[in-house]
């Protein structure tokens, strides 16, 4: 039996075997033979053609599956994750290697910046602590004298007052050389110097650098901005009328603009408390794992699973759209006509569910039929489709 792929109505078969009948004559050697029964939707492969098609069918899969919002929103990091490193008594850059993007670790070098009067507030600290010293004899003496009322009260309290304002002075002077960057052990061991480094105070990676070697930074200047990416997060944007569906832990499903065929995974943990301008709300997600390729400000489009049930399902490109309707083939069989092997496969209208991770729920519109018995072709849907819409058009153009 010669083309034996068909997928024609009834209406088309037997206008088909009237015009084999009475319109084809011994000499039409190329007539398609029609000695079977075929219901509609009904397609029929060879052997030959079942395995040049690669057609793979199976069960269908349970799947759990949730409906979800769809949103869009950006990479972002929470504000303690965004660090500005500055100089709060000014100078001049020394040294940098620091370029955006350049990844650093905790105690890294960044900046080393110089400034002349780092020296003398070094060398008043020295002064106050030699100081110290003799106001210390000093008002310990006078205290003595005070004691045994050989002393006037007035020279006791003036030691004392010059002892307590050097000792403040000392202190102040220390945290000073601390908020600059100095280490006040390293300078009473005389180690005297008039630049200071600074380092990194996180894991991550520049972001932006506002310097350049040799230009002066004054203490209100940024030197560099440091992003924590150990602390990304989605920021989605969701309109009030769908804030009611979001829920803390809930599945987020996100890709970039780039990529958006692959997806990551967040979990909602926040939920904003006000209503915007546009009326929308900033959900915040955290994310299940890593990636080296998240860069705060991304765009990303996301997905929030507002609710999940088990279903049954099929890949998506198990599925075929043919005269605005959704179609599968189920496998029926094989069976032999005129000594040749012949696969069945029957196309069914179903109902498209939500569709996640590729997989998409289907129900069957004849409700009658049991969907969980079916073999469902997965492989090779499309081609079944182009062969048996070809089919019918040769049924249909054959008469003559």
């Amino acid at each position: 039996m010669k083309n034996i792929f068909k997928y024609i109505s009834k209406t088309s078969m037997a206008l088909l075997l009237g015009l084999t009948i009475s319109s084809c004559g011994p000499q039409d050697e190329e007539v398609i033979e029609v000695n079977h029964t075929e219901s509609e939707n009904t397609v029929e492969l060879t052997k030959a053609q079942f395995e040049q098609a690669g057609i793979k069918f199976g069960s269908l899969e349970k799947r759990v599956i949730g409906s979800e919002l769809r949103v869009n929103g950006v990479i972002d990091v929470p504000p303690q994750s965004n660090i500005s490193i500055h100089m709060p008594y000014g100078g001049f850059v020394k040294y940098t290697e620091m370029l955006p993007g350049t990844k650093v670790k905790k105690g890294q070098l960044l900046v080393v910046i110089e400034n002349p009067e780092f020296i003398q507030f070094q060398q008043e600290y020295l002064e106050s602590l030699a100081k110290q010293e003799f106001l210390k004899a000093e008002f310990d003496r006078q205290k003595e004298l005070f004691d045994e009322k050989v002393a006037s009260g007035k020279t006791f309290q003036q030691a004392k007052s010059d002892f307590l304002a050097n000792e403040a002075r000392i202190k102040t002077m220390e945290e000073r050389l601390k908020l600059i960057g100095f280490n006040p052990a390293k300078i009473r061991e005389g180690n005297i110097s008039a630049s200071v480094n600074i380092f990194a105070p996180v894991n991550g990676a520049v972001r932006e650098i506002y310097t350049n070697v040799g230009k002066y930074i004054n203490p209100q200047d940024v030197i560099m901005d440091i992003t924590n990416a150990e602390d990304l997060h989605v920021e989605l944007t969701v309109y009030e009328n769908d804030i009611p569906r979001v829920q803390e832990g809930q599945r987020i499903r996100f890709a970039l603009a780039n990529s958006p065929e692959e997806w990551r995974e967040a979990e909602v943990f926040l939920i904003g408390s006000g209503v915007r301008e546009d009326r929308s709300v900033t959900v915040h997600g955290h994310l299940e794992k890593m990636h080296e390729d998240l860069k705060p400000g991304m765009y990303i489009a996301a997905r929030i699973e507002t609710d999940s049930n088990e279903v049954l399902a099929i890949q998506e490109e198990g599925i075929v759209r043919f005269g605005g309707k959704q179609y599968v083939f189920a496998y029926t069989g094989e069976k032999t006509e005129n000594g040749a092997t012949v696969h069945d496969f029957e196309m069914m209208e179903v109902i498209k569910g939500y569709t996640e991770d590729g997989y998409t729920q289907i129900s069957l519109a004849d409700s009658e039929k049991d969907l969980s018995a079916l073999q469902v072709v997965t492989k090779g849907a499309f081609t079944l489709l182009a062969k048996a819409k070809n089919t019918e058009e040769e049924g249909e153009g054959h008469a003559h």
